[in-house]
């Protein structure tokens, strides 16, 4: 039906994140009828950040310089740091507009079943940042699962070693802005009873 350079197109374009192959076909057919108005600003836009975004060596976001806005960023607490596992949580965090401290970026959780150690991950990193005095609060903001909650235990354990002096803090957890009990899991509601605070 097509020939190998749109294939190629195609299966490239569903390896994209939310992306399925027929997702990806209409993508791909899109770009190709309108290459001046999508395909070509495309190719300048990846050309582009191929060649110079890259990570940044503080906190381990993406940038295209080193270190990145949020690290030069002057009004920005340099005594509370923020831990997430990728770069997409950072940006979540950033969209919300609710945290004006720094980041650290862990690369991923610990997992036992997948071979991820801790220093397979930047928690060396994060301690090397924590020892300088600086540093107040680390707030970790990792994922409810068995392998992100095992990370924050983890990091909790490291940092009361090698920088005693810093408050471990992990984000609330429990019924979201909303939410109705009824459609609540039961973990999530036996979560938000035990994070319960006064009115």
């Amino acid at each position: 039906m097509t020939g190998p350079e749109i294939d190629r197109l195609i299966t490239l374009l569903a390896r994209l994140p939310g992306l399925g192959p027929r997702s990806a076909r209409r993508a791909a057919l899109h770009l190709i009828q309108s290459r001046e108005a999508a395909m070509v600003p495309l190719l300048g836009a990846l050309g582009d950040v191929a060649e110079r975004v890259r990570p940044c060596s503080t906190c381990g976001n993406v940038d295209t310089r080193d270190p990145c806005a949020v690290c030069v960023d002057g009004r920005r607490d340099d005594g509370v740091i923020c831990v997430v596992e990728d770069v997409a949580d950072l940006w979540a965090m950033e969209r919300a507009g609710a945290f004006s401290g720094r980041y650290h970026v862990l690369g991923g959780v610990l997992s036992a079943l997948d071979g991820v150690g801790p220093e397979d991950l930047s928690i060396p990193r994060l301690e090397a940042r924590c020892a300088d005095g600086r540093v107040r609060e680390v707030i970790l903001a990792l994922g409810a699962t068995v392998d992100g909650q095992t990370t924050a235990h983890v990091i909790a354990d490291r940092l009361a070693e090698t920088a005693p002096g810093v408050a471990v803090t992990s984000l609330a957890q429990g019924v979201p802005v909303g939410g109705e009990l009824d459609y609540l899991d039961d973990g999530t509601i036996g979560t938000a009873l035990r994070a319960r605070r006064p009115v």
